[in-house]
């Protein structure tokens, strides 16, 4: 339908997020998707049963604002259990709609026209979307290739005192590195005594390998004060389609938050709280998940192993990176394009994550699969790149 409203858009240069177009281009050509980050399996029985109990009890009404109670509690518990900081469950805890609307919220929140945010590239490509929608200006630092760990004298040069809020992201999309225990005071060195808000996406902290511990800014007592915490509940429990998260933060950042968040979506599906919070009462089941996926990415690789793909390190996520730098010349999404269309194996080409296009000549695998769908991806990569003998 034609339309006579003349639109000066507000963004004319951003484009439909990688991930549609993606999944989109695989599933025309028939590609197994290991594009988007999504699980091709059900979470258990017990989760869904929970849901439809409680939407047979009548629990199906407006939640309030912050969250139902019950899963304020298990978040905080959760929270005091692995990283020892037991934040209050009225005023410090907020259930959102996924890390996403987390996100956006947080950002919204503390950032005001002109400010700056430092953000580490390759960035997850919801970051400066939000930060440019309420008139703020991303700052790139460079996590170092192949490893992508943080320049800390780089990220120093660049902080000003514009810089209202830095984002950090561990265990990180795209490139499955880890912050460490020393980073962790390398930050807390750079915004002591400033007005710096940090904003840390933690939504994979379940999922990291080889017996590596997950350095969460709510285990630093003073990054915490600072700082508003993600996690997702759609990554730890595979329900990325219910887009459930949470965010912790000390009073005095989350009463900001809130102002925001309660005129955005206001609430959450309450019926996905309460079944939640009962699921939550296991540990384990967070707690095994990283040796759920480490078998994941094992096995992957095991069956990359004949390709001449190179893969770099997975220490945390369900991501792999591979370099493909010795199969082809093109850049990095002309190739996820032909491997989709012409392998079957859709991918993320990682140069999107970075504000200049620096092309690594990198891609990234989901391995969130059933074993039948990485040995079917695996089968057709092999078939193109691995030579008879």
């Amino acid at each position: 339908m034609d339309t006579p409203v003349r639109i000066a858009s507000r963004f004319p240069n951003m484009g439909t997020t990688i991930f549609t177009v993606m999944s989109k281009m695989a599933a025309e050509c028939g590609a197994v998707n290991l594009s988007q980050g999504f699980p091709d399996f059900q979470a258990e029985p017990a989760l869904f049963d929970a849901m439809h109990r409680h939407m047979l009890a009548g629990r199906n009404q407006y939640a309030p604002m912050t969250g139902l109670p019950e899963l304020r509690q298990a978040i905080v518990d959760k929270v005091a259990a692995l990283y020892g900081t037991r934040y209050d469950v009225e005023s410090e805890v907020t259930v959102t709609a996924g890390a996403t609307q987390a996100i956006f919220t947080a950002i919204a929140a503390f950032v005001r026209p002109g400010d700056e945010v430092l953000v580490f590239e390759p960035v997850y490509d919801s970051y400066v979307p939000a930060i440019e929608t309420v008139g703020g200006t991303a700052v790139f630092a460079q996590l170092k290739f192949p490893d992508y760990a943080p320049d800390w004298e780089q990220v120093k040069k660049l902080i000003s005192p514009k810089t209202r809020m830095i984002i950090v992201n561990s265990p990180h999309n795209p490139t499955g590195s880890l912050l460490s225990a020393v980073d962790r005071e390398k930050l807390a060195e750079l915004v002591r005594g400033t007005d710096i808000v940090i904003l840390s996406d933690e939504v994979y902290e379940h999922i990291l390998f080889d017996g590596e511990q997950h350095a969460s800014l709510c285990g630093h007592p003073e990054l915490a004060a600072r700082s508003i915490v993600v996690s997702s509940f759609g990554k730890t429990y595979h329900i990325t389609g219910w887009k459930i998260g949470y965010v912790v933060g000390p009073a005095a950042l989350m009463a900001e938050f809130r102002k925001v968040h309660q005129f955005n979506v206001f609430t959450v599906h309450a019926p996905s709280q309460l079944a939640i919070a009962e699921y939550m009462q296991d540990a384990s089941r967070h707690l095994g998940l990283a040796a759920f996926y480490q078998e994941k990415r094992d096995f992957f690789r095991q069956l990359m192993a004949p390709t001449p793909f190179e893969l770099l390190p997975c220490r945390g996520t369900y991501f792999q990176l591979a370099s493909y730098a010795g199969l082809s010349e093109l850049g990095d999404r002309a190739f996820a394009e032909w491997l989709t269309r012409e392998v079957g194996v859709a991918v993320i080409p990682v140069s999107v994550f970075n504000a200049d296009g620096r092309d690594d000549k990198v891609v990234r695998f989901c391995f969130a699969k059933r074993e039948e769908t990485l040995r079917a991806a695996a089968e057709r990569l092999c078939k193109a790149f691995v030579k008879k003998t």
